[in-house]
């Protein structure tokens, strides 16, 4: 029993299990056209991992034969994937949601300014990254330059309905800290990039969402050296919150990798922790019932997803 099932055992919430399935998350790869400090996938323009088009199809026929009602889309960036139009079409002619994870300036890569009129077409709910509201802090956290496009980008979704009450389309911004703190309140944050946001640059959105980083890949490395590791690590665990597991995205999510090899989430797949042993591995002999209610693997890592508020691909959990 590792740290983290001890302390949910101390709380009366162990073993973790899932207590429904309802979204698949695929990462299409590690290729990004941004190189950002916090990132735990490590992606970047160099990277060249991806998924294969027959893992695709595989996850298709995932969502052809369940009752999984969206697939959340993430990388690296995965509008970089040479088939991701080919699997949003696909998802969406099945009548999925489809969640594409965005960090905005990929929308200004060439060969890919039509991508605002596809998500369009398909109602692709967008989440989309921008850590802060001021240049300095974001350009730090993502690259120079990254708010000025950023912020043109979020200008063209408004200008086509996305983020506009009542137009239907999705835009909901992800913030994460740029150091070695926790995220502030979920409904404070929002109230303030809305405030800043409209009268700085004329943007809106629909939610803005809260992502504690998690100690792992190029943000783990900048934990290291700048001496913060262990003192980020105990934050964590002594924020521990109870109310933030019935909560936790593992426990209505699958995650996706190459192969089609299936992981309790990202961060698992990260760290190629794998689903639990006598479960289907792969989206290739996927068992919706078994999934649904499968134990989940754990590490100490999961403290980020516990700490204060919580934290998750859908915001705040408490």
């Amino acid at each position: 029993m590792n740290e983290f099932d001890l302390k949910l055992r101390e709380s009366g919430e162990w073993p973790l299990r899932s207590d429904r399935l309802d979204t698949l998350q695929l990462n299409l790869g590690r290729r990004c056209n941004q190189t950002c400090r916090h990132c735990h996938v490590e992606a970047g323009p160099t990277r060249g991992e991806t998924i294969a088009r027959r893992d695709l199809d595989g996850v298709l026929e995932v969502l052809r034969h369940s009752p999984i009602g969206a697939l959340d889309l993430t990388g690296g960036a995965p509008e970089l994937h040479p088939d991701f139009e080919y699997l949003v079409s696909e998802a969406r002619a099945l009548g999925r949601r489809v969640i594409d994870r965005c960090n905005l300036t990929v929308l200004l890569e060439p060969g890919r300014e039509h991508l605002l009129s596809f998500f369009c077409d398909h109602r692709v709910e967008l989440v989309a990254s921008l850590p802060y509201f001021l240049a300095e802090n974001v350009d730090r956290q993502r690259g120079v330059g990254v708010f000025a496009k950023s912020i043109h980008v979020l200008r063209l979704l408004n200008a086509v309905g996305y983020g506009v009450e009542g137009s239907g389309l999705q835009l909901d911004l992800m913030f994460n800290p740029g150091g070695a703190f926790l995220p502030g309140f979920q409904a404070s944050l929002e109230r303030q990039f809305r405030s800043e946001l409209g009268r700085r640059h004329g943007v809106v959105f629909s939610r803005l969402l809260t992502l504690t980083n998690m100690p792992l890949g190029r943000f783990g490395e900048f934990l290291r050296r700048s001496g913060n590791e262990e003192s980020y690590w105990q934050k964590l665990r002594s924020c521990f919150n109870p109310a933030t597991v019935p909560n936790l995205m593992c426990r209505r999510l699958l995650s996706v990798g190459r192969g089609g090899r299936l992981y309790d989430c990202d961060f698992n797949q990260m760290l190629d922790l794998e689903v639990n042993v006598g479960l289907p591995q792969s989206v290739e002999g996927f068992d919706y019932d078994e999934l649904a209610r499968r134990s989940i693997v754990t590490a100490a890592h999961c403290f980020g997803c516990t700490a204060g508020s919580g934290s998750s691909c859908g915001g705040s959990l408490a």
